[in-house]
């Protein structure tokens, strides 16, 4: 394996390109070049040096600069850092970020997947796949950074693409991270701020955009939540991200968005367009080696909409276990499972669910 990794670059001979290829030949998910420290790739969510020599702003600066067009450099110089992604022919995309730091300037790089993935590719449950059936309505793929929900996200629009048939799926991503054919559906990519300047902007020329579904990259503000909501509402299928860890820390940083005398509305908004959640975490396994996906799933009920309009999202857990028949399942539940089995320490299953849960 070994004779066929680029060479490690050091000193006057740096590129940077050549850490790329050997993150994506490695299977790591993230390519870390800092001023100050050696190259870092993390690999199975741990953050190993790939050589002694340390890196240095002078090296850097001139390799990173150059991937910049003239808006993201502009943007650089008085934001001090900037989001994008770049592409290597034959090898992948990756979804970059540029910033200055204490001691020069630094470059963090996601390994993205050439295509997306289908659901059984990623181990995903499949009844994921019930998502495709709706055509209105807010569906929601949460969970924390760097838990793999871009690769997700990218599925579920591969899903779309293939299930709704003439439709148009507008998405809008920060930075567009994997390009989507044309299948069943025509796909169109707006990358924030290159093709517009805002998400808010963005979904407010999107209702004026006939998309069937719209993919939201990232909810971040009352404004695009509200204006997500009011899509789902007028007859679009509203797919969105959002990092949060469970459905119902989902469902309250949405309402929680917005100030008291609105939360009454949203929350009545949300519990008629919200149809289904989907949060998942990676958890270190037991050989230290990898990591296995912990996932929660909830599709919207009459009782839970109810318990969303009356303020008793505590509830929601209790409902989940007993829609089990019906593909439901809390993020306990599939903790419990992995420990079970063996595939998760105790240990690091009590950082994330009761004890109760272990039994």
């Amino acid at each position: 394996m070994q004779q066929n990794l680029a060479p490690a670059p050091a000193g006057a001979g740096f590129a940077f390109t050549d850490w790329l290829v050997r993150a994506a030949q490695l299977k790591a998910s993230d390519v870390h070049l800092h001023s100050g420290y050696p190259p870092l790739f993390r690999m199975n969510g741990n953050m190993t040096p790939m050589e002694q020599n340390v890196l240095t702003d002078a090296m850097l600066r001139p390799e990173l600069l150059k991937l910049l067009n003239e808006d993201e450099k502009e943007t650089f110089e008085q934001r001090k850092d900037v989001d994008f992604s770049y592409e290597i022919k034959g090898v992948g995309r990756f979804r970059c970020s540029l910033f200055i730091g204490y001691a020069g300037i630094n470059g963090a790089f996601r390994v993205l997947p050439p295509t997306s993935m289908s659901l059984a590719e990623l181990g995903l449950p499949s009844e994921l796949e019930r998502f495709s059936d709706f055509h209105h309505g807010l569906l929601l793929l949460t969970g924390p950074a760097g838990c793999g929900k871009s690769t997700t996200l990218a599925s579920m629009i591969n899903l779309f693409n293939e299930h709704h048939q003439g439709d148009h799926i507008l998405t809008l991503e920060d930075p567009i991270e994997i390009v989507h054919p044309n299948k069943g559906c025509v796909v169109n990519q707006r990358q924030v701020p290159l093709h517009t300047e805002s998400y808010a902007r963005a979904m407010r020329a999107a209702l004026r955009e006939d998309p069937d579904v719209i993919v939201i990259g990232e909810m971040r503000d009352s404004e695009t939540i509200s204006l997500a909501l009011t899509a789902a509402e007028t007859g679009h299928l509203v797919l969105a991200s959002m990092h949060t860890t469970d459905a119902v820390k989902s469902i309250t940083r949405i309402i929680d968005a917005f100030p008291p005398d609105r939360q009454s509305q949203i929350r009545t908004m949300l519990a008629e367009s919200l149809m289904g959640v989907f949060s998942q975490l990676l958890l270190p396994g037991m050989d230290g080696k990898t990591r296995h996906m912990a996932y929660e799933l909830l599709f919207v009920n009459a009782a839970i909409s109810n318990m969303i309009k009356d303020k008793k999202t505590f509830q929601i857990p209790q409902q989940m276990q007993m829609g089990k028949a019906q593909g439901m399942c809390t993020l306990g539940m599939t903790i419990s499972e992995l420990c079970r089995t063996g595939k998760v320490s105790r240990e690091v299953a009590r950082r994330f669910v009761d004890e109760s849960y272990l039994q």
